[in-house]
């Protein structure tokens, strides 16, 4: 009887090994081919914008593009975005896009964790802030904002709010800062006469509508820094990188993809590096620390 327990629990150590091998197996089948259909109809890569801007906005922007970067790469895409900013670097921290357009600051801090890898920028652009006034209002220089409330889309957007709060501080201006939620928001606000002045950079008051953009002027334009990153999560191949990376290069070389360019006042994308951005880095900004 001793026996024949010592053979049946001997089996059973067996046969548990085996369907234990078996699961560990599987497992790793699994992961190799949910890593290998990222990107298709079923599982499509998530490309976090951030939101300066509406997400109506955003999404009939970007949209036109996003398809089209689809057709050049073969990879089925998702656009994805956050209410405001601060929840936008919540997910990036978290690593909750494939691919994320994001400001030059927010490169450098996400860079470093999760590790997001740049492919492509906006080509021949330089990103510059500005602060704008109202077309009535009797500011003519920074020194008028003294005292004054101004608007900002949040903390960390870099070239509205970093880059004109240091003007401003470098001028030696006291002034009373309000996070509004997005670039549309803060222009709205400076238009609609509830702040004495708001900062945004040139492209998105370019795509301001036309009944807030005639009630605004620009009052100072910061120097110019590389502009915002497209970047890739670490997680993706590096076929899909590169694969990604042809197509926002390549956009502009086709007529349809011209035509979507149009929508976010850029000419098209060339490829870029981390190291790009190491003029923000020179700038030691420290207002996010990263995970």
């Amino acid at each position: 009887m001793r026996s024949i327990s010592k053979h049946q629990h001997i089996s059973a150590t067996r046969w548990h090994i085996v369907l234990l091998s078996a699961v560990i197996v599987w497992i790793v089948m699994t992961t190799s081919a949910h890593s290998a259909e990222q990107g298709n109809a079923s599982n499509p890569l998530v490309f976090g914008v951030v939101p300066q801007q509406s997400s109506a906005k955003l999404i009939r922007d970007w949209s036109p593009v996003m398809k089209q970067v689809s057709e050049l790469s073969g990879l089925k895409i998702r656009f994805a975005t956050a209410p405001n900013i601060p929840e936008f670097e919540k997910r990036l921290a978290a690593g909750d896009y494939h691919i994320a357009y994001m400001n030059p600051y927010h490169f450098t801090v996400f860079n470093q964790s999760p590790g997001y890898q740049a492919i492509a920028h906006a080509k021949g652009k330089r990103i510059k802030g500005i602060l704008v006034v109202g077309k009535d209002a009797k500011v003519t220089s920074l020194k008028d904002l003294d005292g004054k409330n101004v608007a900002f889309p949040a903390p960390a957007a870099f070239a509205a709010t970093l880059l004109t709060q240091a003007a401003l501080k470098n001028e030696g201006v006291t002034f009373k800062p309000h996070y509004v939620g997005s670039h549309d928001s803060a222009y709205l606000a400076v238009a609609d006469g509830l702040f004495d002045a708001g900062g945004g950079i040139v492209r998105t008051l370019g795509a301001t509508p036309d009944n807030t953009k005639k009630n605004l002027n620009v009052l100072f334009t910061t120097e110019g820094f590389t502009p915002h990153a497209i970047a890739t999560h670490p997680s993706l191949p590096d076929e899909t990188q590169q694969r990604l990376q042809a197509a926002f290069v390549t956009l502009a070389e086709t007529p349809e993809g011209l035509e979507a360019l149009k929508a976010l006042n850029m000419k098209g994308f060339q490829s870029a590096s981390d190291a790009d951005w190491d003029d923000v880095r020179a700038l030691n900004i420290s207002v996010i620390n990263p995970g």
